[in-house]
């Protein structure tokens, strides 16, 4: 088991998992919203599907990410992408508030991305 000293941070190919891992998490989440409660057997198809990729692609990227970035960033861009995503496809509106709090939740993934780069650990 790698320790936190071991792991290569800052990899192209590990972010690019999460974001896949992410972008199944959205699915998920849509899939479980148009299930209604498990009764839609297509919808609820697609709940386990998404749900499944998206464990594997988010344990395969944890493997180099710190799981603390690694989940929070997951979590952030699920969240986002399923509020902004929901509105279009689910038919659910996204108040100016609600708005306003993916903003910020968006700058944090931004700026946990930013803490992750070589650059900005050197100087820390």
């Amino acid at each position: 088991m790698m320790t936190t000293a071991e792991k290569p941070q800052g990899s192209g190919r590990a972010w690019a998992l999460l974001m896949l891992a992410s972008a199944f998490e959205i699915g998920y989440a849509l899939s479980v919203g148009g299930s209604q409660a498990f009764t839609v057997p297509s919808w609820s198809m697609a709940a386990l599907v998404f749900f499944l990729l998206t464990l594997y692609f988010l344990s395969a990227a944890l493997r180099t990410i710190d799981v603390g970035i690694g989940y929070a960033v997951w979590a952030g861009v699920g969240s986002v992408g399923a509020a902004v995503f929901g509105g279009f496809l689910l038919d659910q509106p996204l108040t100016l508030g609600q708005a306003l709090w993916l903003a910020v939740i968006i700058g944090g993934v931004v700026w946990l991305k930013l803490a992750d780069s070589p650059t900005l650990q050197g100087e820390a």
